[in-house]
């Protein structure tokens, strides 16, 4: 059974199998957090330091110019333009708050990292896959609750609230994040326990697995409490690794409900005539592509990609396989196709509303973002209107 005692402030020890892990609990935008960190692996000279990140998180630290390297038609064909746009609103809050406070967000983690290579410390990355993460957030979350979290991102990059280091090192107290953790497990119960609950346990099985009798991990203070819970007991770092099969009610309804608007069509032909048919395919069609315009016209889409979502959306919106959206975003990629400059600036551009219009990347995502959600509402009014007619 491990034995766990506080060492100072946002450090704890905890002796295990006769090994002992310093966790030392940071906030990812925090100057005092990284003199922590690089303390803290100094003082003791552990044989591995194992820090919160996976492989891909790693690497983008390393090279910040990463972005230079993104695909946006990859991206966009591949469906993980909402993906991208998520990890950006991220990036571009962190980056607000970092260069408020003079950090770099993650920058405890690569000095952790650094010192480790000064004290010939192996290096440990602990973290699950964000991927993972993330798909297994959505599938317990459900649309709803990802919708809501994604625009709730989107929004906090245009906060005016102000928060000063000694509001960030507060949040660091084990019963402030613990009351966050409760509330956001009222909220949203299903995505805490992927992007938390799952974590912690991941972080704490990986933890254990480090090498060597001495190890300092540096760990997000919020993952603390939750280490230190499951520390020692049985985790299946296989099943947290697994990706949940996709909802068969999802989809059910995917190719259900195309069905059922077409069904709806021939029946009105069979019973109502062809006249009636006609008027409920020239609802659907004026719905589904008026809204999937006004969409791309409000995302300042050029005026062949507001064309393209008039024409594409009515279709699309009867196929399961692909989205209006990822159509309007290969059009406006082709018409405006992002260059180096937009990728450089991207981290800064989104904080403010007219970077994210501005720059071609995440004008982009926009035009993918509301042509989709014009569509679908579109489908909902047109589903109504076509209901209506029988």
């Amino acid at each position: 059974m491990a034995q766990i005692s506080s060492v100072e402030p946002n450090v704890d020890k905890i002796e295990y199998e006769g090994r002992v892990f310093y966790l030392v609990g940071t906030a990812h935008v925090s100057r005092s957090s990284v003199e922590l960190a690089e303390q803290t692996i100094r003082r003791y000279q552990p044989d591995t330091v194992a820090i919160e990140l996976d492989e891909q998180r790693y690497s983008s630290l390393l090279n910040p110019e990463r972005w230079r390297e993104t695909d946006i038609f990859r991206v966009i064909r591949e469906g993980k333009s909402y993906l991208l746009m998520a990890q950006l609103a991220l990036a571009g809050f962190q980056k607000k708050l970092g260069n408020k406070l003079d950090v770099k967000p993650g920058e405890e983690m690569i000095a952790a990292a650094n010192v480790a290579k000064e004290v010939d410390a192996e290096i440990a990355l602990i973290d699950r896959s964000v991927k993972t993460t993330l798909k297994r957030a959505w599938s317990s979350a459900g649309l709803w609750s990802m919708t809501k979290i994604f625009f709730s991102m989107i929004g906090a990059l245009f906060t005016s609230e102000e928060l000063d280091e000694e509001d960030i090192e507060k949040l660091k107290s084990t019963d402030a994040l613990e009351l966050m953790v409760e509330q956001f497990s009222d909220y949203l119960p299903g995505v805490k326990v992927a992007l938390v609950d799952e974590r912690d346990c991941y972080l704490a099985e990986k933890m254990r697995q480090a090498p060597g009798e001495t190890v300092v991990a540096v760990v997000g203070a919020a993952h603390v409490p939750g280490i230190k819970r499951v520390f020692g007991t049985d985790i299946d770092l296989e099943a947290l690794d697994e990706l949940p099969p996709p909802k068969r009610s999802i989809q059910i309804f995917s190719w259900g409900f195309p069905i059922l608007i077409l069904g709806m069509i021939i029946y009105g032909f069979i019973n109502a005539g062809a006249e009636t048919s006609a008027q409920m395919m020239k609802a659907w069609i004026l719905w589904n592509g008026t809204l999937a315009s006004l969409g791309t016209l409000i995302a300042l889409a050029h005026p062949l990609t507001i064309v393209t979502a008039f024409v594409a959306a009515p279709i699309t919106s009867l196929n399961p396989m692909i989205a209006a959206g990822w159509v309007c975003g290969l059009v406006e990629a082709l018409l405006k196709k992002p260059r180096i400059k937009d990728l450089e600036t991207i981290a800064d551009d989104i904080s403010t509303v007219r970077g994210v219009w501005t720059n071609r990347v995440s004008k982009i995502l926009l035009v993918i973002v509301f042509a989709n959600l014009g569509s679908s509402i579109g489908t909902i009014i047109g589903f109504g209107t076509i209901a209506s007619l029988l």
